[in-house]
């Protein structure tokens, strides 16, 4: 998921951010509302976005649906531009990607 930071708040791309469908999976969708609760700013078609407080739990969520194998790891890794220096609390679960 394309990720950045500026001020810190972490956003998230928004063609990146998981889907609701009503009878869809499960797991998308527990994995859609678990984001969701925390994110400071959730809206359709728009970036969503963490304030610092909650990064620690982000890592935590994105490391379980990781972790539980249902999602691919495009779905649930943080990626950052080079620049940007990852903060502690989600380096288990961002890496950095060239821009193309």
């Amino acid at each position: 998921m394309r990720a950045a930071i500026a001020q810190d708040i972490l956003s998230i791309h928004a063609d990146d951010v998981p889907a609701y469908k009503k009878g869809g999976s499960v797991v998308r969708n527990s994995y859609f509302w678990a984001l969701k609760s925390i994110s400071c700013h959730a809206r359709r078609d728009r970036p969503w976005e963490f304030d610092a407080p909650v990064w620690v739990a982000l890592g935590r969520m994105l490391m379980a649906f990781t972790e539980a194998g249902y999602l691919s790891s495009a779905e649930t890794c943080l990626e950052f531009p080079y620049d940007t220096p990852i903060p502690p609390e989600l380096r288990l679960v961002a890496t950095w990607v060239e821009e193309s």
